[in-house]
C-alpha cells in the first residue's frame, strides 16, 4: 500500500472521529436550544397575550422582551401559592373547586389532572419515589417501573398476596406507559433516582447510572420493604 493511500485512510479515519465527535458536543446543545426557545416563546405567546394591550413589552417598551412569559408564569404560581396558603385564600380555591365539579364534563378533566397533580407534585407525596425491577410483560423479561402506592380496597382484598401499584413508562415517552399490580415480593428495589431512571427511559438504555452496590452481591429477588398504606414509602 502506497504512503498516500494510508495517509488518506488516516485523514478518512480522523475526519469521521472527527465528525462524530462533534455530533455529540452539539447536538444536545442545539436539542436543549431548541427546547428553551420553545418553551420561552409557547408561555410568552400565551401569558404575554392575556394582558390588557397597553401593559404588553411592545407597547411599553417599543421592543419585545423575551422570557417574559416565563417570569409571569413563575410569579402567577408563587401567588397561587400564597393565596391557597391562608385562610381566605384556601376558602376562595375549594368554593371554586366545588363550583368545578358540578359541571359534568370539566368535573372528570380536572379531577383526573388533580390527582395527578397531587400523586406527582404534593409534597407528602407517595407516588414516584422508589425505582423497581420487575419482570413485564412476561417472565424472563425485564422492565423498569415506579411505585406509585400500595394498593387499597377492593383491589388489595381480592388478590391472595399484597400487592403494590407500579407505573411501567414507556420509551421514549415517559409520560405514556401501563399501571399494573404486582405482588410486593416480585419487584426489586433499584438504588437509582427517580430522575436518573428517567433519563434511562427517554434515552432508550443508551445513558446509564452508576452502580452504587457494585462488588456487593445480590441476595433475593426483592429485599424490599413497601410499607402499609398511608405510611411514608
Amino acid at each position: 500500500m502506497s504512503r498516500a493511500s494510508v495517509l488518506k485512510r488516516f485523514l478518512r479515519k480522523k475526519v469521521r472521529r472527527y465528525f462524530f465527535t462533534g455530533l455529540l458536543v452539539l447536538v444536545p446543545v442545539w436539542l436543549t436550544i431548541i427546547v428553551v426557545r420553545w418553551i420561552v416563546g409557547f408561555m410568552d405567546g400565551i401569558l404575554v397575550r392575556m394582558l390588557p394591550l397597553k401593559w404588553q413589552p411592545e407597547q411599553l417598551l417599543g421592543f419585545s422582551l423575551p422570557g417574559i412569559g416565563v417570569v409571569l408564569t413563575l410569579l402567577l404560581i408563587l401567588l397561587a401559592g400564597m393565596l391557597a396558603t391562608n385562610y381566605f385564600g384556601n376558602k376562595l380555591v375549594k368554593a371554586s373547586e366545588d363550583l368545578v365539579y358540578r359541571i359534568p364534563l370539566v368535573k372528570g378533566i380536572y379531577t383526573l389532572f388533580k390527582q395527578l397533580a397531587d400523586t406527582v407534585l404534593s409534597s407528602d407525596r407517595q407516588g414516584f419515589r422508589k425505582v423497581v425491577l420487575i419482570q413485564y410483560p412476561r417472565m424472563g423479561i425485564w422492565s423498569i417501573g415506579f411505585v406509585t402506592g400500595v394498593s387499597e380496597g377492593e383491589l388489595q382484598r381480592i388478590t391472595d398476596r399484597r400487592v403494590i401499584n407500579v407505573f411501567v413508562p414507556t420509551t421514549p415517552n415517559p409520560t405514556s406507559g401501563y399501571y399494573i399490580l404486582v405482588p410486593e415480593e416480585d419487584a426489586t428495589v433499584l438504588t437509582m433516582s427517580v430522575e436518573e431512571a428517567f433519563k434511562l427511559i427517554v434515552s432508550g438504555g443508551m445513558v446509564s447510572p452508576p452502580d452504587r452496590l457494585k462488588g456487593i452481591p445480590v441476595a433475593g429477588s426483592a429485599a424490599s420493604y413497601f410499607p402499609q398504606a398511608g405510611e411514608d414509602l
